[in-house]
Order: structure tokens, then C-alpha cells, then sequence
């Protein structure tokens, strides 16, 4: 049979429709779609998509259950090595990683993994009405601190082992970046729910509204029984650029933005919590938190929304995918240029404005790129003379986050780097016995499933670290 060059297209809303909605942008396969899409795949027999999977996940062998339309098989082995199926289908990376790898990309369009991840979970969810069951205990207690992707692989993978296994998060719903930091079109939360209720039904117990190093100390959770701790309590601390301006109101982080949006529904009629929606918007950045940030601002009724990001096309850090979507939704790129200040005005008769004024504008340079600093990227520089502004009514800061420092502040003995990170080997052990962490509070900000691989690194080198006790 001749090989389709091209993966089988993703339904999608419409660009005009999807832009004035918070419903999921694309659509899913068909089953007839996701079986002829699985068909594309070679079996390899070196299967190099696997070395790409931070999870390992098992992909020939659940595409192969694709192909023989057995999508609850192919659920079923994804699941073996991965707790959130139906998030890492919809938010990971598959084109840097498994995808790249696809024997087919040598020639054509790799396999579409990731959509046929996503069809398999959606299906179990869809159908299946068997609960998971929890193993019958091994008599050990485990701490994690964090509902993220991290924290929740991590717990999933010590609970199939037979570990009592405790999530403390300080918000009042469990998921971590996936409900407060990923928008409903690209993630609904009811998907999330799902994947949390499964933990659930493995035994794990969920405790929110816990601060650990507020609520609870580390040391705290050791007295109260737990033999380790895992720290996943990612990198939620927003990063600004110094400039003037900042502490104009209508400065947003991303993350206070996206938090407002996705998790306390401020684009509701009648919010419970108040955020910008209409006039113009500027995000600065040029990550998924920004192409995020941008695209919500435009769903809250946003009449002009900007990307500004100091470098050009080619080195936007954002997935293509959720490029190519902004552009469609008419989100304006304004490339090559940096901001240096944010504009205001202050109003001493005007109530609401007591201290600080509202945003008005934001000041750029623009800028052009020179040679390559350490990552290999070339290194952006300001052009003389080439001030401009931008009429805006808000502004985004989407720069990137740091590890919250509470928890480093509060645990003796506890190593950190330069950035806030934690310090952790190759087993996710920090320098505290008993102590492990992964992440986005060991990395810095970085991918759902980059976070998901490191829980279950440090969920292995748990199992091994009790199982001597």
C-alpha cells in the first residue's frame, strides 16, 4: 500500500467562530481518520519514537492497537507508562519529540502520535465505565507537594506500586499549570478532572488549600509519617522586565492573566474575580504562555491583540501549531522589537486611581539579531533610534516564571541554584535523605511532559530508596 505523505488533517473550529468562544479549538479524528492515520505507521523494529517519548510510552504497539480498530487496547498501553493520556495528546510537544523521531519524517509528514493519543484517551473516556483499582498497599507513605503534571505522574506511578500517597496543593483545585495556567480551548478542565478522578480511584488522596512551607513545613510532613516527599511544585513565581511602567494597573503577569481566565472563570458574565476585557493588549514574549495569554485576551473581547517578541519568526519558542492559530484568529505579530516602557497617565481626581495610573501605551525599540549567544540562538540588539509605541489598554508580561522560593526558604539543608531551582541528580534526589523534586521547580519553566518524565524518574528512585527500608 503506498504511504500517505501527509498526516491526516486535524478538524478545527473556524477561525472566526473559535475567536469569540473558550470551546476546544480542534475537534478531534473520526475513528475512520484515526485508523487510517495509525495505518501510516512502519513498526519500526528499532522504534526510535520511543527514545523520543519522555514517558517511554509504548507507541508502536498502541498505534498497531489503533490499526485494528482496538482503541481501548491502545488506551490501555499508553496508560501503562503514562497517567495523563488525554492531557499529553492535546498539549505535548509531539514534534520535538516522538514525532521528530518517526522513521517517516525522513521522507514525509511523521505519524500523527499525539492525535492518536488523544482519540485513544477521549475513546476510553468516552466508553469505558470501569473504574482503575488500587493495589493493595506496601505499607509505605509518600508526600507529594504539587497537583501539576509532575506531581500528579509521580503520584500515579507510586500508587500503581502499592504506596498511600498524599497530594498537597495550595490552590483549591488539583492540576497544577493544566487548570490554571492552559486555556480551555486547548485544554478543557474536564478533561483534567478525569485524569485526577483516575488517580483518585488508585488510592491517591488529594488535599487542597495546603501550603507546603506555609500550611505545612517539609520537615511536618516527615513527623507526620511520610517516609519521602516529592517536590512538584512547579515554577509559578512570573518574571518582569524592570522597565517604568510596570506598576501601571492594566500590567498583567501571564500567569495572574491566565489564572483570572482558566481557573476563576473571569470571562463569565458575572465574575468572581475582575480582569481586562476589550480595549487593545500586548503580550510581551513569545513562548505557548504567550500565544496563550494572546489568544484568551482576544476571547475576552479584545479589539486588537500584539505579540511582541524581540526576535524574528524562526526563533518564536512557541509550538507552530499554536502559532499558525494565532495568526488565523488575527492575533498581530509585532516582531523584532523589545519593550523599554510602559505608558500611563495618573489621574489624582479620578476614584479608582489613587496611586498608580492605567496603561496606555508601551514604548519599544526595535531590534535586529547579531551573532549567536550560548544556546545557539542569535542574540537580539536594539537599534538606535528606532522608538516606536503601541496604543494599548493592557499589557501581558509573559517572560518566563521562577521556582516559588517558599519552600527553599522553609527547608533546612535544602540546595537551590542561581535561579531558584532546586538541585536534584539524575534520580531526582535533592541534598535533604528523602527529599526528591522534578519539574518545573528543579528546570525553570519547561513542558508538560518534560515534568511528567521527571515524576516518574523520581517515583522509580522512591520505590527503591523505601523498598531498603
Amino acid at each position: 500500500m503506498a504511504i500517505i505523505p501527509k498526516k491526516h488533517e486535524m478538524p478545527t473550529q473556524e477561525p472566526q467562530v473559535r475567536a469569540h468562544n473558550f470551546e476546544e479549538v480542534a475537534l478531534g479524528y473520526s475513528a475512520e481518520t484515526a485508523v487510517a492515520e495509525a495505518e501510516r505507521c512502519l513498526n519500526c523494529k528499532n522504534r526510535p519514537c520511543v527514545e523520543g517519548c519522555p514517558v517511554n510510552v509504548n507507541i508502536p504497539d498502541f498505534i498497531t492497537k489503533m490499526k485494528e480498530g482496538d482503541f481501548e487496547g491502545a488506551y490501555r498501553i499508553i496508560s501503562e507508562t503514562s497517567s495523563l493520556p488525554a492531557v499529553c495528546g492535546r498539549v505535548c510537544p509531539q514534534e520535538t519529540q516522538c514525532e521528530c523521531r518517526c522513521t517517516l519524517a525522513k521522507k514525509f509528514e511523521p505519524v500523527g502520535i499525539g492525535r492518536l493519543e488523544r482519540f485513544a484517551a477521549d475513546w476510553h473516556n468516552e466508553h469505558s465505565k470501569e473504574k482503575a483499582k488500587a493495589p493493595a498497599s506496601n505499607g509505605h507513605r509518600v508526600a507529594v507537594v504539587g497537583s501539576g503534571p509532575s506531581g500528579l505522574t509521580g503520584a500515579g506511578d507510586l500508587a500503581k506500586k502499592g504506596f498511600k500517597v498524599t497530594v498537597y496543593e495550595a490552590l483549591h483545585t488539583a492540576g497544577g499549570v493544566l487548570v490554571y495556567g492552559i486555556p480551555e480551548f486547548r485544554l478543557p478542565k474536564s478533561i483534567v478532572a478525569k485524569e485526577v478522578e483516575t488517580l483518585k480511584e488508585l488510592g491517591v488522596d488529594i488535599e487542597p488549600n495546603v501550603i507546603i512551607g506555609k500550611t505545612l513545613t517539609i520537615d511536618e510532613l516527615f513527623e507526620m509519617g511520610y517516609e519521602a516527599v516529592f517536590v512538584g511544585s512547579g515554577a509559578g513565581l512570573p518574571n518582569f522586565m524592570n522597565i517604568p511602567g510596570e506598576a501601571y494597573k492594566g500590567v498583567y503577569s501571564a500567569n495572574e492573566f491566565l489564572t483570572r481566565s482558566n481557573l476563576m472563570k473571569a470571562y463569565l458574565d458575572d465574575p468572581k474575580t475582575p480582569i481586562m476585557k476589550g480595549g487593545r493588549v500586548a503580550v510581551v514574549g513569545g513562548g505557548n504562555v504567550a500565544m496563550d495569554a494572546a489568544r484568551t485576551a482576544l476571547r475576552l473581547g479584545a479589539e486588537k491583540v500584539y505579540i511582541v517578541y524581540r526576535r524574528s519568526m524562526e526563533e518564536l519558542p512557541a509550538r507552530r501549531e499554536e502559532v499558525e492559530h494565532a495568526e488565523e484568529e488575527g492575533i498581530d505579530f509585532c516582531l523584532l522589537c523589545n519593550p523599554v516602557e510602559i505608558l500611563g497617565y495618573n489621574n489624582p481626581d479620578d476614584p479608582r486611581d489613587p496611586k498608580n495610573g492605567f496603561v496606555t501605551g508601551i514604548r519599544c525599540v526595535k531590534m535586529e539579531l547579531g551573532e549567536p549567544d550560548e544556546g545557539g540562538r542569535r542574540r537580539p540588539a536594539a537599534v538606535p533610534g528606532s522608538e516606536f509605541e503601541l496604543e494599548v489598554d493592557a499589557v501581558v508580561m509573559s517572560i518566563g516564571t521562577s521556582p516559588n522560593p517558599l519552600i527553599k526558604s522553609t527547608t533546612k539543608g535544602l540546595e537551590v541554584n542561581r535561579w531558584g531551582g532546586i538541585i536534584v541528580n539524575e534520580d531526582g534526589l535533592t541534598s535533604r535523605e528523602g527529599v526528591y523534586a522534578g519539574g518545573d521547580a528543579v528546570t525553570g519553566a519547561a513542558t508538560v511532559i518534560s515534568a511528567m518524565g521527571a515524576g516518574k524518574v523520581a517515583a522509580q528512585a522512591i520505590d527503591e530508596y523505601l523498598s531498603k527500608k
